[in-house]
């Protein structure tokens, strides 16, 4: 064979879970050759090798993040950041809308997102009458962190015509206190607010996709799937990722899950001659997305048994139980649609309710002609699911696509809404993988960080970033734990030929770490960083290039 391109060495280099370390690797026309002892790989060097000197860095397979959602992310990048760890207080969420005010047009829509009540110093929502006082003339729509709850203020609630006896839409809810819609909205409801926003241009959504994916690069991922295409403009997002593509503007490989809900664009896609499993390494359109449920966070998760008791502090009056996207023989009709359509399913359940009625649903439309085996259909979150469910999921290929980066930055909150037994029990990793599952890790940005280290701290230790420790038997090694963040997201985007690890074959998608991760203590880990990513032997991010 020709010399390699470019030869990486000077520190391990992990290759996967039953491969092991390496000492160096090779790579010529954007895959890997060899990885494996140093003298045996650096004889493929050659004059025009270009080497990477790893000083005692680690070398992995470039991260895949299994469920985020890159558009919406690249979109929220422009408005009010309301994630940030400054925002620990109503004061300082209120600063925020006012300061954007402070720069809108007249009567401009003022748009914030990543607010967390129970990060928040007084433990409740925003109300509707205090985000118009931050921004008088600007109607305000401040989206909780799960995208599951939002509060509109009274200009935004007047411009969509949510007056105190307005329905509640099909799956959702509008907030009430004493008679008064008090601006919380959940779920569907958010929806009637947001059809009064400019939807983005065609240029906008473009250039979201490439800002959101030149991050996910610096942070050594070279692999997402954008888990509900068509969620914020519709088809227009379906025709901003072959634009993408077409002007190289589209930095990582994309496994697309279109939005797939009555109101999604599954049957726009549809007729317009997209078949599952269409594209490229780089952009495929693989699945199709339905809830079935809400938010553990914002108490619309569906669950079997109630919510803990929340008192008077005005955050959520929503069912006790939570509630369910849809009446289960709509759901069921559209699951099997789709099924029987081709597409892989990425159903969104996370209350142990929801994901039965996903089960029930899927095991229903198992039959000769459209049989469950070898689809590899998901069930996304997954996170309060019970033994005998992960049994049935196991039983018929179903996997299990969590974050349990919630498990680092959510698992207080779980506390305080479900009870210390549903927090201890919540994305069980170890079960999973006992079970003979490829659970596959993901952080479901932007409602969460993109960084894979606190995800990876959580699996391994199982702490919340407060430091609670819920249920410590779920925890998995460090091997596992990178397995679920390269092989397994590969696995579930049907990749696992040619992505996920550093084995001859397999394309060259590499990230190079601050650190070895392995050997370095949890708190060490949280503060390691990508100094380079690969994609496909090309360096495309280098922090200290």
């Amino acid at each position: 064979m020709s010399y390699a391109d470019t030869l990486i060495s000077g520190g391990r280099i992990w290759r996967g879970l039953r491969a092991g370390f390496a000492e160096a690797v090779a790579i010529h026309g954007g895959r890997v050759v060899a990885a494996g002892s140093h003298d045996a790989v650096v004889a493929l060097a050659g004059p025009g090798t270009r080497r990477i000197d790893l000083a005692g860095r680690l070398a992995v397979p470039a991260f895949n993040d299994s469920h985020q959602h890159l558009l919406p992310m690249g979109l929220g990048m422009g408005q009010v950041n309301l994630r940030a760890p400054e925002v620990n207080s109503l004061d300082a969420l209120l600063a925020r809308i006012r300061e954007a005010a402070r720069t809108a047009p007249p009567g401009g829509w003022i748009i914030g997102r990543g607010w967390d009540d129970t990060e928040l110093r007084e433990n409740r929502y925003p109300t509707a009458d205090e985000l118009e006082s931050a921004a008088p003339g600007h109607p305000v729509l401040a989206v909780r962190t799960c995208g599951h709850a939002a509060i509109a203020s009274r200009s935004a609630l007047a411009i969509a015509g949510i007056t105190d006896d307005t329905p509640n839409p099909p799956g959702g809810a509008i907030e009430r206190r004493e008679g008064r819609a008090n601006g919380v909205l959940h779920e569907s409801a958010i929806r009637l607010v947001r059809a009064h926003i400019a939807k983005p241009t065609d240029a906008q959504l473009v250039d979201a996709i490439e800002r959101a994916g030149c991050h996910m690069l610096s942070q050594g991922f070279t692999a997402v799937m954008d888990a509900n295409v068509g969620m914020v403009a519709g088809i227009s997002e379906v025709d901003a990722y072959h634009t993408a593509q077409a002007s190289d503007r589209l930095p990582v490989r994309v496994w697309a899950c279109l939005a797939g809900n009555p109101d999604g664009i599954a049957d726009e896609v549809w007729a317009g001659g997209i078949r599952p499993m269409d594209g490229d390494d780089m952009l495929r359109w693989g699945a199709m997305k339905v809830f079935a449920d809400g938010s553990a966070g914002g108490r619309t998760a569906a669950m079997s048994q109630p919510y803990e008791p929340q008192g008077d502090q005005p955050r959520n009056e929503a069912p006790g139980n939570g509630m369910f996207i849809f009446p289960q023989e709509q759901f069921h009709g559209l699951l099997a649609k789709y099924h029987r359509q081709g597409w892989q399913l990425a159903i969104h359940a996370i209350g142990d309710a929801g994901i039965e009625t996903t089960l029930s649903g899927f095991e229903a439309m198992d039959s000769a002609a459209h049989p469950l085996a070898g689809r590899r259909h998901r069930i996304e979150h997954c996170e309060f699911v019970r033994p005998d469910q992960i049994g049935r999921m196991a039983a018929r290929g179903i996997e299990a696509v969590p974050q349990m980066i919630f498990m680092h930055e959510f698992g207080d909150m779980y506390v305080q809404n479900l009870g210390r037994a549903r927090a201890e029990a919540a994305n069980p990793m170890r079960s999973w993988i006992e079970a003979g599952m490829h659970p596959a890790a993901g952080s479901d940005a932007p409602v969460s960080d993109t960084s894979a280290m606190p995800n990876i701290h959580a699996m391994i230790t199982r702490a919340t970033r407060h430091g609670t420790i819920l249920g410590p038997d779920q925890a998995i090694s460090m091997a596992e734990a990178m397995h679920a963040y390269t092989w397994a997201g590969a696995y579930t985007q049907f990749a696992e030929a040619t992505r996920g690890r550093l084995v001859p074959g397999q394309l060259a998608d590499i990230a190079i770490l601050s650190r070895d991760i392995f050997t370095a203590t949890p708190e060490e880990l949280l503060a390691t960083k990508a100094d380079m990513t690969i994609l496909g032997g090309n360096v495309v991010f280098d922090r200290l290039g």
